[in-house]
């Protein structure tokens, strides 16, 4: 049985990561249906030769926005959305194997893949570090997937039944970088279904730096948004406290010897800042655009 499957790529500033990543889809062992392009100007979208038969929309910018937007061209004629950061690397068989993988897994409302490697972590990955990562993995055979129940997903590579996200949308008071969006998406999901990890496909995460948040306002979103989250019901106590207690130790910690590669002095500050906003009862991730 054929499923119709979408993609959507949500980006800004970064086309060349873009272009790569519509080529790679181009070669994958099973094509996706449609390819949704969604970016905040015709400069950040892949030229019209190299476009194939990729969409382009143009969208308000933030990745919440930009989901949005791809989530409004392709839903109606999907039954398996997928989502990829424009830096995920999906290996050459992915939507080949996801694809089964919903077909033998009927009450999954969504899936989020094995990641080799994930450049978040550090500096960032090359494409190449990416293919020796997928070369050397050896895929995991059917009668093996496994299904690991989680409370989210994980927004760089993941997947779900159309059927589950009828009438969701990314919550567009996450603005810019949508820290914890795919945490909010997916909670949500799981009103349908449960949604899982799976080794039933994997890639590679490249982390690239380039166009995310300054350290101020990424350290501003790490306390405000869980907490946001929180009050919105769609994060437990538990995970938003853990969420917010991890970040500030890490930043405060990692301040003393800082990776040449994170702002770690910026976090500190914007986490001390969204401290006296929400202690003052302001809870507004939009906040951060006055940064």
């Amino acid at each position: 049985m054929k499923t119709n499957i979408a993609v959507i790529i949500a980006s800004f500033g970064r086309r060349d990561y873009v272009c790569e990543l519509n080529r790679r889809l181009a070669r994958q062992t099973r094509p996706p249906d449609h390819i949704c392009i969604s970016v905040t100007t015709p400069g950040d979208a892949p030229a019209r030769e190299d476009a194939g038969a990729s969409e382009v929309v143009i969208s308000p910018a933030g990745l919440c926005a930009q989901r949005n937007t791809g989530l409004d061209r392709v839903a109606g004629g999907a039954d398996i959305i997928v989502f990829f950061d424009d830096d995920f690397v999906p290996a050459e068989d992915y939507l080949e194997r996801l694809e089964a993988f919903f077909l033998e897994n009927p009450d999954v409302a969504g899936a989020t893949g094995l990641v080799l490697r994930d450049g978040v972590t550090g500096p960032g990955l090359t494409y190449e570090d990416a293919d020796r990562a997928i070369t050397a993995h050896a895929p995991v055979p059917s009668s093996n997937w496994s299904r690991k129940g989680r409370t989210s997903l994980y927004g760089c590579n993941m997947a779900y039944r159309r059927n589950a996200i009828e009438g969701l949308r990314f919550d567009e008071n996450l603005p810019l970088y949508g820290w914890l969006e795919d945490v909010d998406f997916s909670s949500q999901a799981r009103r349908w279904g449960p949604v899982v990890e799976t080794d039933a496909v994997a890639g590679v995460h490249l982390g690239v730096k380039g166009g995310r948040l300054s350290g101020v306002r990424f350290g501003y979103s790490q306390i405000v948004n869980p907490v946001y989250l929180h009050r919105k019901g769609t994060i437990a106590f538990k995970q938003a406290a853990d969420n917010v207690g991890g970040n500030l130790l890490a930043n405060h910690v990692r301040a003393l010897a800082p990776e040449p590669h994170i702002d770690r002095w910026g976090r500190v500050k914007g986490n001390w800042m969204a401290i006296r906003d929400v202690l003052a009862g302001k809870i507004d991730p939009k906040a951060i655009l006055s940064l």
